[in-house]
């Protein structure tokens, strides 16, 4: 009797669905999307775990995922159903003691890239994979309701980001840039998988932008669509970032600025038609991809309330737009080890310092080709009024040599890049103002050299993000103080969340191999 109530009770919560007044106005308890809303604020409304209380944090369970030695997934949580992902799997589970209630494995024996999470709308998980198609899972049983494939495998190209819904479309993106693959963004239904729309990151002949390109360079130019985006909903856009031209380093081949890599589009959801287009790194030769999450705030700006959208990119320098219209609205370094360029035009373009490029024998940029940021999500805290970010300081030595474009998926980078021998990297957690970028606090990850997780805001007034030594923690967010710290002792590559499940709040993260989910311990 036991065993059928327990499976009765797994099966309720399983039944959960979301709509899409639930994607436009998420319940605190759930997070239904990669950025926690449309806006990808990374803010959570629930306020339990406190700046005095969170050193009481206990992790209350752990689900190995054991196929992959490095997760980069964001955890969905539906009505108490936590849905994660891995190269080829998705799994369900229960969001309060990590009890698996299904799994999915596609047997393609690929395992191309990371896979950074799914999409959930209706009754359906969307999932990304590493042989390039868009699979819609039954939430309840994990079983097909349908695939489409987004693009050859055999090309080379795959899909790592979680896909994004919005009015019933299906947002997904492909990966494989670095090998001189085009990119695109396709809009598929969510209901059948037929594709809608799809909109080309390279501009082909006789389009807007082809002129960018010396001569056919644009054929393998990259772009790649490999992380998510963000919607405004009042204005029927969707915000993408897109990644480097190709080849990587040798930008002779390709001469002009290579529009719409290293750029954010700003995409009609229902057309894909372009609506407008900032690019952050003109003619890009260091790899520096701006595929970073566009945090979306309406917000006062020089007197007066706009539509904003705030971005810190892989070059090292922080961004306010325009949302509307993609106007550069102000612009400041985030870093302070920055060589490539001593600010930027008033209508935002690079000032760049002549000579720091790639060589055939190496040269010294900051930040390195591994960027100032990367993947990892930032946060914003409407009460603040800051923005929080994974901050990288370090330079490199980068190369550059002449490779033939070869399809089917092979690196087409022209070389590459080494740390730089006089200084290691240093990780920080820092606080910059929304609309001015001017540094409040930061926080030093001690140790920390490389990627580490993106953050998370809260209501109650915490950042929690984690670093490449596995320590994942608590931070005041007005003053950057460490509150609470717990050691994973694995490495953590992806960006944590916060759900509530019979009234309590839970903080999740994906470490290594391990979901880790904290709550506070129960009080008599």
């Amino acid at each position: 009797m036991l065993r059928i109530t327990l499976l009765f009770l797994v099966a309720h919560v399983a039944l959960a669905q979301v709509s899409n007044q639930d994607l436009l106005n998420p319940p605190p308890e759930n997070w239904l999307t990669y950025g926690g809303s449309y806006d990808s604020q990374r803010h959570t409304k629930l306020d339990e775990i406190t700046p005095g209380n969170v050193k009481n944090l206990q992790a209350a369970w752990i689900f190995p995922i054991t196929s992959t030695n490095r997760l980069q997934t964001v955890p969905l949580v539906v009505d108490g159903v936590m849905y994660v992902s891995a190269p080829n799997e998705v799994y369900a589970l229960d969001a309060r003691s990590g009890r698996e209630i299904w799994q999915y494995r596609r047997a393609n024996g690929l395992n191309r890239g990371p896979n950074r999470g799914v999409a959930v709308f209706g009754n359906l998980v969307y999932v990304g994979t590493p042989d390039a198609y868009l699979v819609a899972l039954d939430a309840r049983t994990g079983t097909v309701a349908w695939e489409t494939q987004i693009a050859k495998t055999s090309d080379g190209y795959f899909s790592p980001g979680a896909p994004f819904v919005a009015d019933g479309k299906v947002i997904a993106g492909v990966g494989g840039g670095d090998n001189g693959l085009n990119g695109w963004l396709d809009a598929y239904d969510a209901e059948t998988g037929k594709l809608i729309w799809r909109w080309y990151t390279i501009p082909r002949p006789g389009e807007p932008g082809n002129e960018t390109w010396a001569g056919d360079s644009w054929k393998t130019g990259g772009g790649g669509t490999w992380l998510s985006g963000s919607y405004d909903p009042e204005l029927g856009l969707i915000y993408w970032g897109l990644g480097n031209p190709a080849p990587d380093f040798d930008g002779d081949i390709r001469k002009g600025d290579n529009l719409y890599t290293e750029s954010v589009v700003a995409l009609d959801l229902k057309t894909g038609k372009l609506k407008w287009h900032f690019q952050f790194t003109p003619h890009d030769v260091h790899d520096w991809d701006s595929v970073e999450i566009p945090i979306l705030v309406d917000a006062q700006f020089n007197g007066r309330m706009r539509k904003v959208m705030a971005h810190a990119d892989r070059n090292g320098f922080y961004y306010v737009l325009d949302r509307e219209t993609g106007e550069f609205l102000h612009g400041t370094p985030f870093i302070d080890q920055l060589n490539w360029a001593t600010g930027l035009t008033p209508e935002g373009r690079p000032i760049r310092v002549p000579g720091v490029e790639p060589t055939l024998t190496g040269n010294f940029v900051c930040p390195s080709t591994s960027g100032a940021t990367n993947w990892m999500s930032p946060a914003y805290n409407p009460v603040t009024g800051l923005f929080y970010l994974a901050a990288k300081e370090g330079c490199g030595v980068s190369f550059k040599g002449r490779q033939e474009f070869r399809p089917g998926g092979f690196d087409f980078k022209a070389t590459g890049y080494i740390e730089s021998p006089e200084e290691p990297w240093q990780m920080y957690v820092r606080a910059l103002d929304l609309t001015t970028g001017e540094r409040k606090w930061e926080y030093m990850q001690v140790n920390a050299k490389s990627y580490g997780a993106g953050l998370i805001s809260t209501a109650s007034g915490l950042i929690f993000g984690g670093d490449d030594q596995g320590t994942f923690a608590a931070l005041d967010a007005r003053t950057g103080a460490p509150l609470w710290h717990f050691e994973t002792n694995y490495r953590i590559s992806a960006s944590p969340i916060s759900y509530a499940v019979n009234g309590h709040q839970y903080v999740a993260v994906a470490a290594g191999v391990n979901i880790i989910a904290f709550r506070l311990p129960d009080t008599n």
